[in-house]
């Protein structure tokens, strides 16, 4: 069965963008040796991408004309969105966990990953869905932005267990299993 999995990169202080979705401080560790190797790694096991309405926006505005996943998209937005010609993409309202089965039916035997951004994470890991943490840490503080899990709060603890770690140019990939 597919897990729910959020891969991301965050500064020491939490954030996985900059206010209004800036990601030149993280940019700066794309060369890190084995960082893209990770990621690739991780993407050959993806069989559906999950992310939020200002991810889709950003990722249209900084790459036009070229949609990077292979794999099923759904986007989970409240405003009206359309899709770009050639891109499987679904675009949703509702409770996270509504979808969930059709997004596992999406996957097949490979994961879904939660894309972003941090609100979205926030509702998966609320509603009990994630399976999976896989966050690099950079040595960058930001002050502030959008927040890891989207500072949410949880009514109900959520325990993980670190079942990998690898440690690169001074970045920290951490890799969690739920508890």
């Amino acid at each position: 069965m597919a897990d729910f999995v959020y891969y991301v990169g965050s500064s020491l202080d939490g954030y996985i963008a900059q206010d209004g979705g800036g990601l030149a401080w993280l940019e700066k560790f794309n060369g890190v040796e084995g960082l893209g190797e990770s990621y690739r790694t991780f993407e050959e096991g993806v069989g559906c991408v999950v992310m939020g309405g200002d991810t889709y926006e950003w990722i249209r505005e900084h790459h036009p004309g070229e949609w990077s996943y292979r794999v099923p998209c759904w986007v989970f937005s409240h405003d009206e969105l359309s899709a770009d010609d050639g891109a499987d993409v679904v675009i949703v309202r509702g409770d996270v966990a509504e979808f969930a089965e059709e997004l596992r039916r999406d996957a097949g035997e490979n994961d879904v990953y939660i894309v972003g951004g941090g609100d979205l994470a926030g509702q998966f890991l609320a509603a009990g869905l994630l399976d999976r943490i896989v966050v690099t840490y950079v040595p960058e503080v930001l002050g502030g932005g959008v927040a890891l899990f989207g500072g949410r709060a949880l009514l109900e603890a959520r325990d993980f267990r670190l079942v990998g770690l690898v440690q690169r140019d001074g970045t920290v990939e951490l890799d969690y299993r739920v508890a």
